[in-house]
């Protein structure tokens, strides 16, 4: 084990550092400053609206045997820039329009705003099965018998007791999913129950399957096989469930597909980076809350996904900063602390 002392920040980022001055000069000499701004932009947005996502990413990744973990950071990289951001939109779009891929792909490369109006016109989609595969995430982890850490103390204790009933969980995000199949708009309804459905039933098939595999192995060990390859599909569906809602939302900053495959997708690639740092530097034991504060980001972000569904928007800039907060107060909370501690 590195200790955090060693690990230097420069090694773990200069990858991406690298990436992100090509494309931005890429970026820069076939669009111009105003096209270099909006990237930038871009990066941003991607960083700190996934920060969250990559604490709950360190948790997974650090379990992973060196082969798994190397896997997450080079095909995984391919899979978040290049699949989750400009593939699996193009795949939606085709499926919820009846158009063939390369009409699609035409569509997004030739005419971006026409497919812009495409895309949003299949977000509710998208943050059904988004917003209900995030709430799960957030409420398995509170609703946890077995959970004694708790740093907002008396919801946290209060959630932990429904964790003694294994279907309870299940019971909420099936009632939710009606909920919604009976509230939202009429010419939605259909798409929307079954989006849910799907992220209720993808959730809990991960993690049994996850499961079965790990208790096959021996305790303390890093992940390796089945097991690893179902935490590595389980990272690759999270961030899926983060980065599909901030396709769409990039779109208001600008219509150009490739510009947004390449801020997103550099941004992606900090996200990844610090999914490393954050193992590497053992931030999770250092600091006691930030896994429970990236939780409630988690949690947060799903509702307002899932809010989306009746024409409730925040800004992205908004929602990003949601997420930080959360975690720069599990932070300060988890020193704070440990120096009453000391």
């Amino acid at each position: 084990m590195i200790k955090s002392s060693q690990v230097s920040p420069l090694r773990i980022f200069w990858v991406s550092a690298l990436l992100t001055i090509l494309l931005g000069a890429w970026v820069a000499f076939h669009g111009g400053p105003v096209a270099l701004w909006l990237f930038a932009v871009l990066v941003v947005l991607e960083v700190t609206f996934s920060f969250d996502n990559a604490v709950i990413n360190s948790k997974i990744l650090a379990k992973l045997s060196p082969f798994w973990q190397k896997l997450f950071l080079t095909v995984g990289i391919f899979f978040a820039v290049f699949v989750v951001r400009f593939v699996l939109p193009i795949f939606i779009v085709m499926v919820s329009s009846g158009q063939s891929f390369t009409s699609v792909v035409d569509l997004a490369i030739n005419h971006p705003a026409e497919y812009s109006v495409t895309l949003h016109s299949v977000a509710p989609l998208i943050n059904a099965f988004g917003g209900t595969f995030l709430v799960m995430i957030g409420i398995s982890y509170f609703m946890d018998r077995s959970k004694d850490i708790h740093w907002l103390k008396r919801t946290e204790k209060w959630l932990s007791k429904f964790g003694s009933y294994k279907s309870f969980k299940i019971l909420i995000m099936l009632a939710v999913a009606l909920l919604l199949y009976a509230t939202t708009s009429p010419e939605y309804r259909v798409v929307v129950l079954f989006s849910s459905v799907i992220g209720v039933v993808l959730h809990i098939a991960l993690d049994v399957f996850g499961r079965f595999f790990e208790r096959r192995q021996p305790k303390g060990t890093q992940l390796v096989g089945a097991a690893a390859f179902a935490s590595f599909i389980y990272l690759n569906i999270l961030d899926a469930s983060f980065s599909l809602d901030g396709v769409i939302g990039a779109f208001a900053i600008t219509p150009d597909i490739l510009l947004i495959m390449a801020g997103l997708g550099a941004g992606a690639l900090w996200v990844r980076s610090l999914t490393v740092y954050l193992v590497r530097t053992g931030a999770l034991g250092k600091y006691k809350y930030i896994e429970h504060g990236a939780h409630w980001a988690i949690l947060a972000l799903g509702i307002v996904m899932l809010l989306k569904l009746y024409g409730i928007e925040l800004p992205e800039w908004m929602v990003g900063s949601l997420g930080l907060v959360f975690i720069v107060t599990a932070v300060v909370s988890s020193v704070a602390e440990a120096r009453r501690g000391e």
